[in-house]
């Protein structure tokens, strides 16, 4: 792999890297297994991942808890400067508080730990338990002061998503803190995941993305960034489908306002594309596809588009070489692979 030639025009920073502390992933299993947790994606999740003995998910549970010498080699072999790191999905959010909270400090510390080791190759991200918002506000500011750039939130917690008022604390303190909130995908919860299940479709094939647009959108329409319009938030698989939705999604929730249908439903200072533009940073991760990441780059922005592998769980390095091969010219290429996530990241 090492004799691979990749470009070297430029960094390529990839932004949506997970890792597992060890002991979380006996956690998760002993969750799956102890049948006291009611949640059928959990249970597809990692009821797999935690026990399977198939070649991928074994892969996947070696390189979740390495933040050493695997890691490093994996990304030597595919070309990569630089990994942002985030605890991987569901994180602490299947736990009930006290313990959620407990262990998202401790897997803080791990990384936090990693990145002191290797300060060049890797950046964390905050793991926080939504279940606590104000400790989750305190965990961010611990977290700031010991070098982290940004928070990873899992989608929903326990069925319940952001856009729920008792969780704005949180945003509160991001924006107060400037720290970007990684939205990334988790299985969909009960209420939305049965037919998916039946036909196979609740993971990463369909359900994350599904469930993780859902929440992002939900996150807009109900006014988070109107009250903190400075808070910025990253999604990742080329914006879980928003940017090739927007023309609907604005002219339904135009329409739906106008005709009152839904109490909810409240006029927005500015149009779901402007936020997109504007509030949110979009990844390709797990999306090697060159149309998918120009289409977003043209809805979004070129400074609002940037690389991702999604490590382990989509680990390939002909992908890299496919992106480096994009007809693009090499100062958009450098704003995707290097320029969006530094400036995100604050890594300059």
């Amino acid at each position: 792999m090492s004799t691979i030639p990749f470009s070297n025009q430029y960094k390529r920073i990839a932004t949506e890297e997970a890792f597992a502390p060890a002991d979380l992933i006996v956690r998760y299993r002993k969750l799956y297994e102890s049948r006291s947790f009611d949640d059928p994606g959990f249970d597809s999740l990692w009821g797999f991942y935690s026990s399977s003995t198939a070649a991928r998910p074994t892969f996947i549970r070696e390189k979740l808890a390495d933040l050493d010498a695997l890691r490093i080699a994996d990304m030597d072999a595919t070309g990569i400067d630089h990994q942002i790191i985030a605890l991987t999905s569901p994180g602490v959010q299947v736990f009930e508080r006290d313990t959620a909270v407990s262990l998202a400090r401790e897997s803080n510390d791990i990384l936090a730990a990693a990145v002191r080791k290797h300060p060049t190759r890797f950046t964390g991200m905050i793991a926080i338990a939504p279940q606590a918002p104000e400790l989750a506000a305190q965990e961010l500011q611990r977290c700031k002061a010991l070098g982290f750039r940004g928070i990873i939130i899992n989608s929903h917690t326990m069925g319940e998503y952001l856009s729920d008022e008792k969780f704005w604390p949180i945003f509160e303190a991001a924006e107060a803190l400037d720290l970007p909130i990684y939205l990334h995908p988790n299985t969909p919860p009960k209420s939305m995941i049965g037919p998916m299940v039946e036909a196979g479709l609740d993971g990463a094939i369909f359900g994350f993305g599904v469930e993780t647009g859902f929440h992002m959108l939900r996150i807009i329409t109900a006014g988070v960034f109107d009250r903190f319009p400075k808070l910025q938030i990253i999604i990742g698989h080329m914006g879980e489908a928003l940017p090739y939705w927007l023309y609907r999604l604005e002219y339904m929730h135009n329409a739906g306002v106008k005709a009152a249908r839904y109490e909810c439903l409240k006029p927005l200072q500015r149009k779901i594309g402007d936020y997109l533009r504007e509030n949110v940073y979009v990844t390709n991760s797990g999306m090697a596809w060159e149309p998918a990441i120009k289409f977003a780059q043209q809805i979004c922005g070129v400074d609002r588009v940037m690389y991702a592998m999604d490590y382990p769980y989509q680990y390939t390095p002909q992908e890299v070489i496919d992106l480096d091969n994009m007809t693009m010219d090499i100062a958009t290429k450098k704003k995707f692979y290097q320029d969006v996530a530094e400036k995100v990241f604050k890594l300059v």
